[in-house]
């Protein structure tokens, strides 16, 4: 198009003119890549324009994202904004490289963090508690296979449940955050798909929130994937985006930076607005809509079992299919059923590499949030990535965050399918 910054002197590029040439590049890299736009809520005119052209090669987008990414270097812009450009730039290029690399290797350049394997020994610190939590005879597998069964949501009172969740959690969510007068949220339930709950933004403050009908949704942890998708998580902070004047923010990438602060962001909208005893409102909440669950031992449960979040990354790591199905049996004590399901969304090629967003993003923004509502609004009003949300390293050593903060990124500075997947 006339005027982009491949046909303009880099020192008189605006950020205005970046930022549509990289939703540019992003528009005609979802032609090739479908799946790579989460929204674009921009001037539609250049959706139109990108169907109407010829079917883009991969060696051309990644030659215009490297153009851009030096054009970027001229721009004058506030140190979060260039970052969550540089960001979108990484990813995309990653994204138009012909060869496929390792999972650690996509991780690394689409979401902006390192990751290595997690520690055994957490893992069996996580049973012990857990043991403790169910006593009994017999294995702690076979336990916690009553457990999820006996918890599990009846499938024609889910969609009842779901909605008085989210009512509920709408009207915590205006304690902390600011909701326009005219939003809402469409609940649906749907079948066939490998995530527990998926929202998509449709403009003119309203979300359609999707939960899986066919998947264990289980009572006790209702709420968490409830806050996730809808109040204040995914919902809220699409309205935030689509109130945002910067134009960059017209994009969102479903593989890039920003998306793991947007996962843990909503891994964190439970704790945001309802804080600890969560556990005993929630089951107040689905008491009334005919649904019981132990909310004190849900909530006990779900601290308990956090650090066994990341052997879902383990897995998704792993080159072998049977040792990866082997040690999520082993460490998230699942059935086969449940062990298949894990599989089928750490072995997607396109979701495989997202599991980070949720096992690296939560404990990030967890720490940088620290109870204080301004930072939560802040992980929901600003384009911050990873590496602003990490402490700068002192003087001359590499920042190494300690094992209960979760974040595996070696040293802080490296460079919306939505849905904890719960087990």
């Amino acid at each position: 198009m006339a005027g982009s910054v491949t046909g303009m002197r880099a020192g008189r590029a605006t950020v205005t003119v970046v930022a549509r040439d990289i939703a540019l590049l992003a528009l005609r890299l979802d032609r090739v890549r479908p799946g790579l736009i989460e929204s674009w809520t921009g001037d539609p005119a250049l959706r139109r324009h990108v169907r109407d052209e010829p079917r883009p090669a991969l060696r051309e987008l990644a030659a215009a994202a490297e153009r851009l990414r030096r054009t970027l270097e001229y721009v004058d812009l506030p140190p979060v904004r260039r970052a969550f450009l540089a960001g979108e730039l990484q990813a995309l290029a990653y994204a138009a490289r012909e060869t496929g690399g390792t999972v650690a290797e996509e991780i690394r350049e689409t979401y902006g963090v390192v990751v290595r394997p997690g520690d055994p020994d957490r893992y069996r610190e996580a049973h012990r508690r857990v043991a403790e939590l169910l006593p009994g005879p017999g294995p702690l597998a076979a336990r916690l296979a009553a457990l999820r069964s006996a918890d599990e949501v009846p499938p024609p009172q889910r969609a009842r449940a779901v909605r008085a969740l989210a009512a509920a959690l709408r009207d915590r969510c205006r304690n902390v955050v600011e909701l326009p007068g005219d939003e809402g949220v469409r609940i649906e339930l749907v079948e066939g798909r490998p995530w527990s709950g998926f929202t998509r933004y449709l403009g003119a403050g309203r979300s359609v929130a999707r939960f899986s009908a066919d998947a264990p949704l289980r009572a006790g942890q209702l709420a968490r994937l409830v806050a996730h998708e809808t109040y204040p998580g995914h919902h809220v902070e699409h309205l935030h985006r689509a109130a945002a004047r910067d134009p960059e923010r017209a994009l969102s990438l479903t593989h890039g930076p920003r998306a793991l602060v947007v996962e843990g962001a909503a891994d964190l909208a439970l704790d945001a607005v309802v804080g600890p005893g969560w556990g005993p409102w929630a089951a107040d909440v689905l008491a009334d809509a005919g649904v019981h669950t132990d909310g004190a031992l849900a909530e006990a449960l779900d601290a308990a079992m956090l650090p066994l979040q990341h052997v879902r990354l383990d897995a998704a790591l792993r080159n072998d299919p049977d040792a990866a199905r082997d040690h999520l049996r082993r460490w998230l004590l699942l059935d086969d059923a449940r062990t298949e399901r894990v599989m089928r969304f750490v072995t997607d090629p396109r979701w495989r590499a997202y599991t980070a967003t949720y096992v690296i993003g939560f404990p990030l923004v967890r720490a940088f949030w620290a109870g204080h509502a301004p930072r939560f609004r802040r992980l929901l009003a600003e384009p911050l990535t990873p590496a602003a949300l990490v402490p700068p390293a002192p003087p001359g050593s590499a920042a190494r965050p300690s094992p209960e903060r979760g974040l595996t990124a070696t040293d802080g500075v490296d460079h919306a399918m939505s849905g904890r997947p719960f087990c």
